[in-house]
């Protein structure tokens, strides 16, 4: 299958089934023909030598300084060679894959007033493997990920690095090898290919992707400990949350619901509490928040996604040119900074839940720490101490980057949006979230051995794969590779694919 870049449509599934799964990509022919008519708007403008931000001008602080002739042929150059100031690991490829995508988007709006070569290089490297080294840090998210872009827009001059067939190599190399031909920059070709948010949007399309299929996951752990638990659960009636209206808690009682159909306590065939705490009666309210701030954030990464993040933006059919602000990460970072914090919140609802499993005054009749040999034996207790370190550090990491701007370029740059930091920081959430969510429902698959009732068929199929990684505690044993097993179980989501198999989508 191929996506046809077009300008509009891109998704997150998109953007992950080409950055992650290697799905192919073309250019719509109509994108091919807005691409043209841009370009030949933008070369009689710099004939007529119409001042134009980026083209025949200086950038940031220098864009009151115009360039000569000569200049505007080499200023691209030299433009990328400044911009490719990044530090650090190198990001991801499927970063770099989702970047090069979306960049690809903005252009087949045809209003970017690069030529056509650039945006169809663009398109090979995605199709041919051929992925630019990126560090992952030193954009401060306006003026786009320039620092990020930069290492990007040096293949266009077969310069930097690339991989290609999992080797990274000189970028001209890895062109040659791929028989990719190098397009060279020309006016406008190098900030065209530099001027938008897409790595960090790129980063947030993929965080959401996986986010939402973490939240499923949260859900499943949520019916296990609930099932173990004795819990009461008319606080799960969908008649209940449909009255009161958001939607995220409509859809989270619907899942948890299907969790636990089927089994003794959904039946009544339990006796329960007349009511429960918190954390366990409203674990659709809270989960349900964590699912519509998604949602909103969803909505502004996909806005991003096929918007025209670029300056100066074209208008071809009215022969202008207009320069603003559109790379502004800002859009992004904000939803963004809340969908990160919405991790750390389940994952705390989570931690507290794993508590209520190893407290004997709490477990409902559980043996304490979730062991047979209390004195003798510890259990879970310290399963609990690793899960509070990660949710302290996920805390630490909440704090929002959207609001830590710092001036830059002779305050030209006055106001930035801290989108990296922000993409960044929510995988480090979510990597932690994975081991959090991890420890819970190996609590709880240990706490449903030792219930002598029916569980629903979800929570059956969900503690089925837990005990092919992970045996039950008879006695004590060094827990870490329980812990890395749980943790990369619920990371590979097949719990979650196998839970849906059986019962159906929690969507």
């Amino acid at each position: 299958m191929t996506y046809i870049i077009k300008g509009s449509g891109l998704t997150i599934d998109d953007v992950v089934n080409v950055s992650r799964y290697g799905e192919k990509v073309e250019l719509h022919p109509e994108a091919i023909a807005r691409i043209h008519k841009c370009r030949a708007m933008l070369e009689r403008k710099i004939k007529a030598k119409e001042i134009m931000y980026g083209v025949n001008t200086g950038i940031g602080e220098f864009s009151e300084m115009v360039l000569t002739d000569d200049q505007v042929s080499q200023f691209q150059k030299y433009l990328i060679y400044n911009h490719a100031a990044g530090i650090g690991d190198a990001a991801p490829i499927e970063h770099i894959r989702g970047a090069m995508l979306g960049r690809a988007n903005v252009h087949a709006h045809g209003q970017s007033g690069c030529r056509l070569e650039i945006t169809q290089t663009l398109v090979d490297m995605l199709n041919k493997g051929v992925t630019p080294y990126v560090c992952q840090k030193g954009s401060v998210g306006a003026c786009g990920d320039l620092a990020p872009m930069s290492q990007i827009a040096l293949l266009m001059l077969g310069e930097g690095k690339a991989y290609f067939n999992g080797e990274l190599l000189e970028g001209k190399e890895a062109l040659d090898k791929a028989g990719i031909k190098i397009p060279g920059l020309q006016a406008r070709d190098g900030l065209a290919t530099i001027n938008g948010s897409n790595v960090l949007t790129a980063m947030s399309a993929i965080f959401l992707y996986d986010a939402n299929r973490w939240l499923k996951q949260a859900e499943i752990a949520a019916a296990m400990s609930l099932e173990a638990l004795k819990a009461n659960m008319k606080p799960y009636s969908q008649k209940l949350h449909e009255a009161r209206g958001f939607i995220g808690a409509v859809r989270s009682s619907k899942a948890i619901g299907k969790m636990v159909a089927g089994g003794d306590l959904a039946e009544n065939r339990v006796q329960c509490k007349v009511q429960d705490a918190y954390s366990m009666r409203s674990s659709p309210q809270v989960i349900g928040a964590a699912h519509d701030a998604m949602k909103f954030a969803r909505s502004q990464v996909e806005i991003e996604l096929n918007g025209v993040g670029d300056n100066p933006v074209f208008f071809p059919d009215e022969d202008l040119q207009l320069s603003g602000a559109n790379f502004q990460g800002s859009p992004v970072s904000l939803p963004m900074d809340m969908a990160g914090i919405a991790i750390t919140m389940i994952s705390v609802l989570s931690e507290r839940r794993m508590n209520r499993l190893n407290n004997p005054a709490l477990s409902v009749g559980l043996p304490a720490f979730l062991t047979k040999g209390a004195g003798m034996f510890s259990g879970l207790m310290l399963s609990q101490y690793t899960a509070d370190m990660q949710i302290v550090e996920q805390r630490i990491l909440s704090a929002p980057a959207s609001i830590q701007s710092i001036p830059a370029a002779a305050d030209q740059e006055d106001f930035v949006s801290m989108g990296m930091n922000t993409a960044i920081k929510n995988f480090q959430i979510l990597d932690n979230a994975y081991g959090i969510l991890g420890i819970e429902m190996m609590a709880a698959a240990q706490a449903l051995d030792f219930r002598e009732y029916n569980f629903g068929k979800g929570t059956n199929k969900a503690k089925q794969v837990i005990r092919k990684y992970v045996e039950f505690l008879d006695e004590d044993r060094p827990l870490y590779d329980d812990h890395n097993a749980m943790k990369n179980l619920v990371r590979s989501c097949e719990i979650l694919e196998e839970v849906e198999k059986e019962i159906g989508s929690l969507e």
